[in-house]
């Protein structure tokens, strides 16, 4: 049975840090713009969809027909990257293994690194042109290396992104050229965006500016000019084909908080880095990343039945951090339970009750509370013992 320690007794306001404090204002092209918590913002991101989310939780924090089915170009290789990233961590692949360029690879034509028949290059920089440079060749070399074929490694492909939960996703190629039932939407974008950005070493390459291959004779510059022109760019991924119109992953990161915007159909570079930009702006402006500090010494210990011990302490919760509205840190309450009569044995770490933070009625999160040590069951002879001596006491 748990009992509920009333907000009035914990409920905690807490003290957030200078960044939480600054003014609650969006960042526009038209101008400042105040933002309250009960409006909902108008941003003019020059997208047919778009979509903005948290990059660790994925919690949506703008959206606008995000889940229409539309062409995503070379967006799309945010799934093959994220299919060699897995290769690699599985041992499958290394980033110094040479791969050979197939005919069929060759052919793809579009942006390409011009790969010619039986040429070698390592993952490393095949990696490297497919995230600075878009390279539908190098993409369809390092499918072939994982899948086999091109055609395998678009079944892995779509496995991958119904595993994601990318319920409006249809992979035809890996690299993102227009091919009838190849089409995706902003909302399924940012699940594998986030999927990807789990693999650190990305960074690696979707962060380069300008780079280049073949001991200098091939240049590479990012697609993505954010990279160079945004603060706390960390990538992603830009794509363009006549069918799908101008479209961008884009990911940052500011003290803390992480966020993915996806624009899809912009009419050209100018409108999708615009549009990216409204989006990642109004993130940065609305929201922040907040760790809260716990104090346990209002905890109380906990009860626990034929145990060695009649009571547990309750360790000092590791809390990860979570984002909040910046305009909410007044309103921010913690609720905990605790377990009440533990019957031993208790091992240390078990759970024994739980930590929620709220902003008004929404769960923002909730952490376990754990034992700080293992407290035995009480053995038969010492407890009969106790009972003998409570006897002969109490008479």
């Amino acid at each position: 049975m748990k009992k509920s320690i009333t907000a009035a007794v914990l409920t905690v306001f807490f003290i957030f840090s200078p960044m939480c404090f600054a003014e609650t204002v969006i960042q526009t092209s038209e101008g400042d713009v105040l933002y309250s918590d009960t409006e909902t913002p108008v941003i003019n991101t020059n997208a047919v969809s778009a979509v903005l989310i948290e990059a660790n939780s994925g919690k949506i924090l703008y959206e606008d027909n995000k889940d229409e089915m539309r062409p995503m170009a070379s967006i799309t290789k945010i799934m093959t990257m994220l299919l060699t990233m897995e290769a690699i961590e599985k041992g499958a692949l290394t980033f110094e293994q040479v791969l050979v360029c197939s005919e069929h690879a060759k052919s793809m034509g579009g942006s390409e690194i011009w790969l010619e028949v039986g040429e070698e290059m390592s993952v490393n920089d095949l990696l490297k042109a497919v995230a600075v440079n878009s390279a539908n060749d190098a993409a369809v070399v390092l499918a072939e290396a994982i899948g086999g074929t091109e055609d395998n490694f678009v079944e892995m492909m779509n496995k991958r992104a119904r595993e994601l939960g990318m319920v409006n996703t249809c992979f035809k190629n890996a690299n993102g050229l227009d091919e009838d039932g190849h089409y995706s939407t902003a909302y399924d974008i940012s699940l594998m965006s986030k999927e990807l950005l789990k693999h650190e070493k990305i960074l690696n390459y979707t962060t380069i500016w300008t780079d280049s291959l073949r001991n200098g004779k091939t240049e590479l510059t990012n697609t993505n000019k954010l990279i160079r022109f945004y603060k706390g760019a960390t990538g992603l991924k830009t794509g363009y084909t006549s069918d799908a119109g101008y479209c961008l992953s884009a990911s940052a990161e500011r003290d803390g908080l992480k966020l993915i915007a996806v624009v899809l159909g912009c009419k050209s570079i100018d409108e999708r880095l615009s549009g990216v930009k409204e989006l990642l702006n109004y993130g940065f402006s609305a929201y922040c990343y907040y760790k809260p500090e716990i104090d346990t010494s209002s905890f109380p210990n906990i009860k626990v039945m034929l145990g060695s011990k009649e009571y547990v302490s309750i360790k000092n919760p590791d809390i990860s951090g979570f984002i909040i509205k910046k305009d909410a840190k007044s309103e921010i309450t913690q609720h905990c339970t605790f377990s009440e009569n533990l019957m031993a044995p208790v091992e240390e770490n078990q759970t024994v009750g739980n930590i929620t933070f709220k902003y008004r009625d929404e769960v923002l999160a909730e952490f376990s509370l754990t034992a700080s040590e293992s407290v035995p069951k009480l053995k038969f002879s010492t407890t009969f013992c106790c009972l003998i001596l409570k006897y002969i006491f109490m008479k």
